[in-house]
């Protein structure tokens, strides 16, 4: 979702972010009275052994598949020495840009039976997600899987059965669970700052052709060089169609819409900031409004998800608000995303790289409606008003705004990569592993259901599965 919006997210609030370390890194923290900024450390400049590289296989060498090889490869001791793609030209532009010794292959399988490889990259169509990621652990590999970790409720449990049974690191590619920006967003709430939870506010706005999945297709395309019989898989069997192979995430035979693509990490971050398991029910609504493209996932999707009260958080609603069709004043296409936990004292805003705080305790005068009463009345009112709530300005300056910032070059996919590859090494599951990814994925797909069916959704979080 980073790779080439992040510049314009960034900028879309310029005001704060950042908390604790990602796994791995130090903090430093500098920054003026107003303004707090944590950025984790450059990555140590300590020489990696042959013995302790880390060997890459790359599944699905599309736009996210390079974005997250590149990033991946900027952790020292890592390297890429294979990778699978079913469109030749992707083959080739591997070994242009990642070195003529890469092995290149249309089918993965050659990919996990080598043993020199120690973990892939799956970053296909959301179809073939679950198959790769349970084929790949029992082939002996760790995995990093793009969002969503599956495309269809039922392929859950066998994602995380092959997890739990083969021990591998699994790490699902939303990255907000590695970012400084949401662990000082989980920090501060955790800290009871803003009161109790009782509402999350999500809106991404995008504009133009590319952040609506209108991606360019190669003027060579054909089924000479595209293996659409291996693409389809187990989608019905339909003629070939290169709008389809280079435009998947339009098609519900291959993606999952805004829901898989977009959702998804609004409730990665939700989970992770809250604690939160998962909704008990799911409402979504929406439209195909300016995209008439052929595609058949709407460009506009609504969603309305109920939080019951736990042990670790109390009742709550979210509600998520997704467009292609309008990216406001930001005009690079990526859109504008921010994020709100409203409490009973306060609300902590993600937007960009920034986190905002502000507070508004219990204890503020309740404020006065009564200009329309007579001009004595509301003397009267006023006098005994006063005598309940003296004024005290410097009580109502005393919460200011606080605003916490990263850096401008802050990439948390770095650090999501970082997390990947140091539990890799120590053998300590990471945070969004495949129980995580599939609690963050099932409401995703819910709100797609909910959206064709016309239909509320109801879900057990602890157990996973649909009640009705």
């Amino acid at each position: 979702m980073k790779k080439s919006g992040s510049g314009s997210r960034r900028n879309f609030l310029k005001l704060a972010a950042a908390g604790a370390a990602a796994a791995g890194s130090s903090v430093r923290i500098h920054g003026g009275p107003r303004t707090t900024f944590l950025d984790s450390e450059p990555q140590s400049q300590r020489p990696v052994s042959p013995n302790d590289r880390i060997r890459l296989g790359l599944i699905g060498a599309g736009g996210m598949g390079f974005g997250d090889t590149e990033t991946a490869l900027r952790v020292r001791g890592v390297e890429l020495v294979a990778a699978a793609d079913l469109y030749d030209g992707r083959l080739t532009r591997v070994k242009e840009v990642f070195g003529k010794n890469v092995m290149t292959t249309r089918d993965y399988r050659e990919v996990l039976a080598r043993p020199d490889i120690d973990a892939v990259i799956i970053a296909t169509p959301d179809h073939w997600h679950s198959r790769i990621s349970v084929d790949a652990m029992n082939a002996g590999k760790d995995v990093y899987c793009e969002k969503p970790v599956v495309q269809q409720l039922d392929e859950g449990h066998a994602v995380i059965a092959a997890q739990q049974q083969t021990k591998r690191i699994f790490q699902v590619g939303s990255q907000f669970v590695s970012s400084v920006v949401y662990k000082k967003a989980k920090e501060l709430l955790s800290s009871g700052v803003i009161g109790e939870l009782n509402f999350v506010d999500s809106t991404l706005l995008r504009r133009g052709p590319r952040s609506a999945w209108q991606y360019s297709i190669p003027p060579d395309a054909s089924p000479q060089n595209i293996d659409w019989d291996r693409f389809l898989g187990r989608a019905p069997k339909v003629p070939f169609d290169a709008k389809r192979f280079f435009r998947w995430r339009n098609y519900r035979d291959y993606g999952t819409g805004i829901g898989g693509d977009l959702f998804v990490h609004q409730f990665t971050s939700a989970h992770f900031v809250t604690g939160a398991k998962g909704p008990s029910r799911v409402l979504a609504t929406g439209g195909l409004h300016y995209w008439h493209d052929g595609r058949d996932v709407p460009d506009l999707l609504l969603g309305l998800f109920d939080y019951p009260k736990t042990d670790a958080h109390p009742a709550f609603n979210m509600n998520f608000r997704v467009s292609l069709c309008d990216g406001g004043t930001d005009r690079s296409g990526w859109g504008t995303w921010e994020y709100r936990f409203v409490g009973s004292e306060g609300v902590i805003i993600i937007g960009g790289n920034g986190v905002v705080l502000r507070r508004t305790p219990k204890e503020r005068e309740p404020g006065t409606s009564i200009d329309t009463f007579p001009e004595a009345v509301q003397e009267a009112f006023m006098r005994e008003y006063r005598k309940q709530h003296p004024r005290n300005d410097a009580a109502l300056s005393a919460y200011p705004e606080e605003r916490f910032a990263a850096s401008d070059k802050y990439d948390e996919r770095l650090d999501h990569f970082r997390n990947f590859f140091n539990a890799m090494r120590t053998r300590e599951q990471v945070v969004e592993d495949a129980v995580f990814g599939f609690r963050a994925a099932a409401p995703a797909l819910m709100a797609n259901v909910s959206y064709f069916d016309r239909r509320i959704c109801e879900w057990d979080a602890e157990a996973m599965k649909l009640r009705s």
